[in-house]
């Protein structure tokens, strides 16, 4: 089975064809790589991340000749410099001292800016999660309370790990009856 990037030629082909007829016929790719998704047992970001590095393997003759005709193209991915990176992050909390909401403060900060947005609500979730200690410091010199954002996130995560546990223990009393029930079952 010859492989394009993980899929079969077959279905790369599939997906491009997929893809092509949906944007000409007005879809969006955020909508075509969800149903897509669902169509084909995949995640929409798996697909998102294909199709993306399809575009870009136009060293492979297999790819362009799939390629061929359909002018689908990729923007190219621009970064936060970490300059930006801070003003972003000063901008939302200062926003979010108002007492509004993270999505609020950043389409207020975005000037309503669809696709900024969306990059700096990835970005600041990014940041939440995997540099919680630069947003703490930038909440602490914003004034806003640190416990505003971070503490939501936390009892988020107790009240899954709760959730987890008493599912096991629900399915482990339910065992432990079942056994019960059977053995009394013997007695008589």
């Amino acid at each position: 089975m010859n492989k394009i990037n993980g899929y079969t030629e077959e279905e790369a082909t599939g997906l491009i064809e997929y893809i092509y007829a949906g944007k000409n016929a007005g879809k969006t790719l955020t909508w075509l790589f969800e149903t897509y998704g669902k169509e084909h047992g995949r995640a929409k970001g798996s697909v998102r991340n294909y199709y993306y590095n399809f575009l870009k393997s136009t060293s492979d003759d297999r790819v362009n000749r799939i390629l061929d005709g359909k002018n689908l193209q990729a923007g190219s991915i621009r970064p936060f410099t970490e300059e930006e990176t801070d003003e972003m992050l000063k901008a939302v909390l200062a926003e979010k001292r108002k007492g509004i909401s993270v999505r609020k403060a950043i389409m207020n900060v975005s000037g309503g800016d669809g696709r900024l947005m969306l990059r700096m609500q990835n970005k600041y979730r990014n940041l939440v999660k995997k540099q919680p200690e630069r947003v703490a410091k930038a909440a602490k010199e914003a004034g806003v309370e640190e416990n505003s954002f971070l503490k939501r996130r936390l009892e988020r995560e107790i009240d899954a790990l709760y959730e987890r546990l008493a599912g096991d223990l629900r399915r482990e009393n339910a065992i432990l009856r079942a056994e019960i029930e059977r053995l009394r079952g013997k007695e008589d």
